[in-house]
């Protein structure tokens, strides 16, 4: 393919994504009537496309994570961070954890999505002979808004 053919095949995609995502509408049921109001973001749900567009939505929050040292893993609208350290660190990755949980948070506002606090928690793991050596120090997540 000559640059102009791949420059021109972008444009076409693009275009087309552009026109997938515009002017979309979904319609709100109240007890009498059926109202349709715009959508003005975010994916469309139930879509062929939309698991793959949320994805490239949320590339950003992946890399945000690796920022901070800790591994994300996503599937779908699910996303966990994982982290180790040495039974003597756990005070460090704790604060690392802290700090990147604040930075997703704001991440997540930026870009009109909602992090639920109900399903947001910290599981350690840690070998029976080493759980004893970690000390864990419990906090509060105070609410994004």
């Amino acid at each position: 393919m000559t640059v102009k053919e791949v420059i021109l095949s972008w444009w076409m995609v693009i275009d087309w994504f552009t026109s997938y995502l515009s002017d979309r509408k979904q319609v709100r049921t109240t007890t009498s009537s059926s109202v349709p109001s715009a959508v003005l973001f975010g994916v469309p749900q139930g879509s062929v496309c939309g698991p793959i567009l949320f994805l490239l939505y949320t590339a950003d929050l992946l890399q945000l994570v690796k920022r901070h040292h800790l591994t994300p893993q996503a599937y779908a609208d699910d996303s966990q961070i994982y982290g180790y350290c040495q039974p003597s660190d756990t005070g460090c990755l704790i604060q690392q954890v802290s700090i990147c949980i604040d930075e997703v948070s704001a991440w997540i506002k930026a870009n009109w999505l909602q992090l639920n606090l109900a399903k947001t928690e910290v599981l350690w793991c840690a070998s029976s002979r080493r759980k004893p050596l970690v000390r864990v120090v419990t906090t509060s997540t105070p609410d994004p808004d």
